[in-house]
């Protein structure tokens, strides 16, 4: 059986089949179409789910379409596992570096891979339960579980189990997301890889894994198998690692990486895989030299494929290519009664991503709005991210280049963690804070941290952009000490120092000599 396969998810256990009972039932019964849905949405990832049931919870009659499980990436393959296997392997790092906090660990303790990646399986499958089928149906929505394709403008035909049917609607929502991406590296499909599909059905620990590629997914699971014991080979075509972050913020995470045991082979070229003996052999260059690695596993974290296929796209024409659906800003597809929401059109694959385009979806979709007015669009959407390594890279906005590119003039200022009281206590003083600034003002364009809880602090900046609130704002607000997010305040101060001129002070001290009179 495949991880894709609905019937079973690997490793067959009891906490894979709750999760399966949750997510795609083997006793589910589709219901019978009566009447036309407002909004047929396809696919039940993050995208589909959203639009789902809060187009439920507004009174909508709405269908649903899933023909694998439930949740889509993030719940069964993505966000969910992998925060929990992340989680594990800090425990362990953790453990072996307690004697830094006066904690002597005795000699033979045992670290049990199978069991913490069991911890994992049963929290996804209590998790869910928020994305089961029992509950959308409890919700208000018609949910179907098959192959869903577009037969007409406002209609589709779903292949279940116990039969077709046919459902017409008013609107839809592609919210198909997209799969891992296989590179085309020789020797990679006859030795056999990983992805991000199957990486979370391992039971027991690889002695050796060559990683390829170092974005976000490459980097967070390079790391936590290093830290479970692993010996880790992580090859990057591109110098460095996380080629989109600003260099400074990947090199801090490289720097613990490299700690952890992990070993990097960046600007790979001639890349070739083969089996062997004893596993699976690469053969790579890395900075003019030639590398012969033996592994007992490999694991591909090199791009992603939106899921168009079987859709019946072109039959409508509906317009996409490699990349995904072609949508505008509201999220219309080349048909405009038809939307897309989610990895499968989008350039941010994140869940947080597709929860935003899914609001969107339901208010274009649901209230139309003559000559295009009170249309939300996704054009101005404030997106921030993280990339969940020990120490994480969160951002929002743009970096400094992107704003020089646009012809922006920018401050850049930089607060490194090591001068944070909490992060110094925490031992989590690797890292910094960096804010743009554009110039004349003290609207916040972008910001970057790397700190050990990147992700929870992000979102000041997050907020204050959306709000249209500046550096001033930040700057004023009372952050609890200590705590690391003081770090967002420090770094808005340096702007506001570096515009506290000396004329001004010069006239503040003409202004306290004669109060002093």
């Amino acid at each position: 059986m495949s991880q894709h396969d609905e019937r079973v998810m690997l490793p067959d256990d009891e906490h894979n089949r709750r999760l399966i009972a949750n997510v795609h039932p083997s006793d589910w019964v589709n219901p019978e179409p009566s009447g036309r849905y407002n909004i047929a949405v396809i696919g039940a990832g993050t995208a589909g789910l959203i639009t789902a049931v809060v187009a439920a919870s507004l009174g909508a009659k709405v269908a649903l379409i899933e023909k694998h499980l439930m949740g889509g990436d993030c719940l069964n393959v993505g966000c969910v596992p992998s925060k929990g296997v992340l989680r594990a392997a800090r425990a362990w790092a953790d453990l072996r570096k307690a004697e830094e906090f006066g904690i002597h660990i005795p000699s033979g303790v045992q670290y049990d891979f199978g069991a913490a990646m069991a911890r994992m399986r049963k929290l996804r499958a209590g998790i869910s339960l928020n994305d089961s089928a029992q509950r959308y149906r409890k919700l208000g929505v018609d949910l179907y579980l098959g192959n869903g394709r577009f037969t007409g403008l406002d209609s589709m035909q779903v292949e279940g189990p116990a039969g077709n049917r046919t459902l017409s609607f008013v609107s839809a929502a592609i919210c198909t997301g997209a799969r891992a991406a296989a590179p085309p590296i020789p020797g990679l499909q006859e030795a056999g890889y990983l992805t991000n599909e199957t990486v979370f059905s391992l039971t027991a620990l690889p002695p050796r894994l060559a990683v390829i590629g170092a974005g976000p997914v490459g980097c967070e699971l390079a790391q936590a198998f290093a830290r479970f014991g692993s010996q880790v080979y992580l090859i990057e075509a591109q110098h460095g690692i996380m080629p989109n972050e600003d260099r400074d913020a990947a090199q801090i995470v490289a720097q613990q990486m490299a700690k952890d045991g992990v070993q990097l082979f960046c600007c790979g070229k001639d890349l070739k895989i083969g089996k062997a003996v004893d596993g699976k052999r690469l053969t790579v260059e890395s900075h003019g030299r030639q590398h012969d690695l033996a592994v007992d596993e490999i694991l591909v974290g090199v791009g992603r494929t939106p899921n168009v296929e079987g859709l019946g796209l072109e039959a409508i024409g509906i317009d996409f290519d490699k990349t995904g659906v072609k949508v505008n800003g509201r999220l219309q597809t080349s048909r405009p009664r038809i939307f897309a929401a989610g990895d499968v059109c989008s350039r941010y694959k994140f869940t947080h991503a597709a929860d935003a385009m899914a609001q969107i979806v339901i208010q274009n979709a649901l209230f139309p709005h003559p000559f295009g007015l009170g249309y939300a669009s996704a054009d101005s959407l404030i997106m921030p991210w993280c990339t969940f390594t020990t120490p994480e890279v969160a951002h929002v906005g743009m970096y400094e280049k992107d704003a020089k590119e646009k012809g922006i003039e920018v401050e850049t200022y930089t607060f490194k963690l090591d001068e944070v009281d909490r992060a110094i206590l925490d031992g989590e003083d690797e890292g910094f804070a960096r804010v743009h600034i554009q110039k004349g003002s003290d609207k916040i364009l972008g910001a970057t941290i790397v700190a050990a809880h990147a992700g929870e602090m992000i979102g000041e900046f997050s907020v204050a952009m959306k709000a249209g609130l500046g550096a001033n704002a930040i700057a004023g607000t009372i952050h609890p000490y200590p705590t690391q997010a003081e770090v967002n305040k420090k770094v808005v101060n340096l702007w506001r120092k570096a515009h506290f001129t000396q004329a001004t002070r010069g006239w503040l001290m003409k202004l306290f000599a004669w109060m002093r009179r």
